[in-house]
């Protein structure tokens, strides 16, 4: 299952102001960023990864892995999956690619604030990356209007499919 950016760019379109009632909305219990991160990502693979608790996965409020809609641990299955879902890789800022995804660090210590780049202009200077969020509901904001002391980029290489194979 290959990765489109393009796809998880559109999900960000039509839910960036909205949310989609499929999934639970976090935004009073710790925020929605991380949940609406991954299903971008969704959008743009298609496919979960149903490994109990260290998986990618949202079924239900009851029934999700942590990764699915907490930050640290998006970052966490995302550097590490060798499995089925998506799967990318630290890199610095000025690497950024739509379909990326982009965590903030608000205190220098805690990255708790998942965007997904959705535009990357000339050069990459803050304002030339444009993201979209939940919790603070944007699309297409420029990265430099968010006050943060850490930022770190997520590169998405690709997805594999449900057997854990490149497509």
């Amino acid at each position: 299952m290959s990765y489109s950016p393009d796809a998880a760019i559109a999900y960000a379109r039509r839910w960036a102001f909205s949310r989609n009632p499929d999934y639970y909305d976090f935004h009073g219990i710790g925020g929605d960023c991380a949940n609406f991160v991954s299903q971008c990502l969704y959008a743009g693979c298609g496919v979960m990864n149903l490994t109990p608790v260290f998986g990618w996965y949202y079924f239900s409020l009851d029934n999700r892995t942590p990764s699915w809609s907490a930050t640290e641990y998006l970052y966490d299955f995302l550097t590490a999956n060798e499995g089925p879902g998506p799967f990318g890789r630290e890199l610095p800022l000025r690497c950024a690619q739509p379909g990326d995804i982009i965590q903030l660090s608000f205190d220098g210590e805690l990255f708790s604030h998942s965007l997904l780049v959705v535009w990357v202009g000339r050069n990459t200077a803050l304002r030339n990356i444009r993201v979209a969020a939940h919790s603070d509901d944007s699309f297409n904001r420029p990265l430099s209007t968010y006050y943060f002391r850490l930022a770190r980029l997520i590169h998405i290489d690709g997805a594999r499919d449900e057997a854990g194979a490149l497509t």
